[in-house]
């Protein structure tokens, strides 16, 4: 498939240049899978002229090669300064993941982190090829839910590209900021610091083939957020709360964030962290000591199911600290995140 694409993009030629828009250099980025096939094409101005016209003629392009993906081929403008004439585009490692799900939460505190380290352990246990990374900038802990704080990334050549390899551990590819930086520094990181950072650990991290990539983003809205949905392709967004009220009045933000018409990624819904709490000793018991209902009824209201209902456990607590996620095989949480994955998986169909 790569080969009938570069031959497209060499053949479709730029007005203004007279070369083809891969020589001219706007081609960013091409990500391949089964799934879809994604052109990024970079134009000074986002409003250039041209856009138009080339966007149509790739795409009639891609549909008349690959007709069975017609409603698969999806081609983003970006603005940006296109590369030197005739220069490759920038490496990519993100170009043979299939679906990206974006982890979110309108404020800190609700165990958002902890709900995305163990939905990737559970798509992991079911037998898919996942990989997590760690985007909460100002507070990344995924190495410590995981257990590889020491770990150092190697570097390793792709052609003339320098990528980083990730952790893998309970079967998950990991990449973290916070596998570079002391918790102290990463407070102290102004906004282009942080932005660029993540750049180039979206597209520099050698992900190889996975069948999903799992965001962890920063809780609340911001910068960061739009830097991650304007450099990769997401294709739906979980938001993670509990029960009290002063948390579903941040997620209203959150969802309304992903709806909007800028950023428009589906929301696949919600998962309430902290439902409820059972005793060890009163294994029947429930009781709701953040309140109850409050999620389910925003996502009626908001039109979004519930992904799944996950217990206040001390055990997932005590995991999230020493590098054992609950959702491991046997785990006394395993079942409540295996079966929100599944409804995950069922929504990206």
């Amino acid at each position: 498939m790569k080969k009938e694409v570069d031959n497209i993009l060499d053949t479709i030629v730029h007005p203004e240049t007279g070369l083809s828009i891969a020589a001219s250099g706007i081609v960013e980025s091409v990500a391949l899978s089964d799934e879809r096939i994604a052109v990024t094409l970079l134009f000074k101005r986002r409003r250039d002229p041209f856009t138009k016209s080339l966007t149509k003629q790739l795409t009639a392009a891609l549909t008349r090669e690959f007709p069975h993906m017609a409603d698969r081929i999806h081609i983003e403008i970006k603005e940006g300064e296109p590369h030197a004439a005739g220069q490759p585009a920038k490496a990519d490692g993100a170009a043979r993941v299939g679906k990206i799900i974006a982890i979110a939460s309108g404020k800190g505190g609700v165990g958002k982190s902890t709900v995305a380290s163990n939905l990737a352990v559970s798509l992991a246990a079911t037998g898919y090829r996942v990989g997590l990374l760690d985007a909460d900038i100002y507070g990344p802990s995924q190495p410590k839910m995981f257990g590889v704080e020491d770990f150092v990334p190697a570097a390793d050549m792709s052609g003339s590209h320098e990528m980083i390899v990730p952790a893998e551990v309970h079967g998950v590819k990991l990449m973290s900021v916070g596998f570079f930086i002391s918790p102290d520094d990463a407070l102290m990181w102004r906004g282009p610091m942080a932005t660029g950072a993540l750049k180039q650990l979206i597209h520099q991290t050698r992900w190889g083939e996975l069948d999903f990539l799992l965001i962890d983003m920063p809780p609340g809205t911001g910068d960061v957020h739009l830097t991650i949905l304007s450099e990769l392709k997401i294709d739906g967004a979980v938001i993670v709360s509990t029960p009290q009220e002063v948390a579903l009045a941040d997620v209203r933000r959150g969802i309304a964030m992903f709806r909007s018409e800028k950023v428009n990624v589906p929301v696949l819904g919600i998962v309430e962290n902290m439902a409820w709490f059972t005793p060890a000793e009163l294994p029947e018991n429930r009781y709701y000591i953040f309140g109850r209902g409050g999620a389910t009824a925003l996502a009626a209201e908001e039109g979004i199911e519930i992904l799944g209902e996950i217990p206040l456990i001390q055990s997932v607590m005590e995991g999230a600290d020493t590098g054992v996620p609950g959702a491991l095989p046997g785990g006394t949480a395993e079942v409540y995140y295996r079966e929100a994955a599944r409804k995950i998986v069922d929504k990206l169909g």
